[in-house]
């Protein structure tokens, strides 16, 4: 049968159910839906030029790529194509017509550099090498049996920090951002970033359709929030981590562990069975705090880039 690809057609409930399914075969680690799906369409930054590819194959889709520059990259020129194919269905040819088709809208927006995150694994890393790829840093998927697990006793927060929840900001998340931009800037990463733009985060993350505000639990000092752990939630037994972050000026001071252990237990309590989250492998802090509430790496991607020109 004949390969081709194409754009995901929003409207069509079967290229969304197709797109969902791929991704969760290809990389079960993370959590899609149609709902957050069709979140990703709706945000559309025209700056961004993102596109959402299908492989189809004998009408059934077989391959995905999420495709897009980096709006709020003070460096332009900067591209992501993230290409996963149906770990069945393999060998047809569709990931190399999916990036090959991810490339040239690429470059004909002005990308200079792109980068694909790539599974840690002897086939996946010779796809990208032999298109041109090299290895640059990786991140961890990390998990924890939230049902079984013996989390850490819950613990007083330091005097002068209370613990709020991301739903006591519903009227007026904005100090939630400032945070959010503070943490984001200093996390690990190829492609720097700048949170500017507060109507752009509260449609993107504010309004996420996972984001469980009653699970985010929020550390506050000085009327103001200092460190955060963001829960999204399946309402069926998954939970996993968005983001810990924590203002700089009050690092090292166990806020970190405090608001994600208080979102843990709270979750545990909820019903909620399993817990995923990511690190970037060079994050030490952040993964010593989650080896120490017993996560596990299950799996490993290497971020991989692409010089163009």
């Amino acid at each position: 049968m004949t390969v081709i690809v194409r754009d995901l057609r929003p409207g069509a409930p079967a290229d969304i159910e197709g797109f969902v399914r791929v991704r969760h075969r290809a990389l079960p680690y993370v959590y899609f839906s149609p709902a957050s799906v069709l979140h990703g369409l709706s945000l559309s930054r025209p700056d961004a030029h993102a596109r959402k590819l299908v492989a189809v194959e004998d009408g059934e889709i077989i391959g995905t790529a999420q495709v897009g520059l980096a709006p709020d990259s003070p460096e332009p020129g900067q591209g992501s194509l993230n290409v996963y194919v149906d770990p069945a269905r393999t060998g047809r040819g569709a990931g190399r017509l999916l990036v090959r088709t991810a490339e040239e809208h690429l470059a004909a927006h002005g990308a200079v550099k792109l980068f694909s995150w790539v599974l840690d694994e002897p086939a996946h890393r010779a796809f990208a090498g032999r298109r041109g790829y090299r290895p640059s840093r990786s991140a961890h998927f990390l998990r924890l049996d939230l049902a079984r697990a013996t989390l850490p006793p819950l613990q007083a927060p330091p005097p002068g920090v209370e613990l709020r929840t991301a739903a006591d900001f519903a009227d007026d998340p904005r100090p939630l951002f400032a945070l959010d931009a503070e943490a984001g800037s200093d996390e690990p990463g190829d492609i720097a970033t700048e949170f500017t733009d507060y109507a752009a985060w509260v449609d993107e993350y504010w309004k996420y359709p996972h984001l469980d505000r009653e699970l985010t639990s929020v550390a506050v000092a000085d009327g103001r929030p200092v460190a955060f752990s963001v829960a999204h939630t399946d309402g069926a037994g998954r939970y996993s981590t968005g983001m810990t972050g924590t203002a700089r000026t009050r690092r090292g001071l166990g806020l970190a562990k405090l608001v994600k252990n208080d979102s843990l237990h709270r979750a545990r309590a909820a019903g909620y069975k399993q817990a995923y989250t990511g690190n970037d492998a060079d994050n030490g802090p952040m993964l010593a705090i989650n080896k120490w509430f017993g996560y596990e790496i299950c799996a490993t991607e290497v971020r991989h880039v692409r010089e163009l020109g």
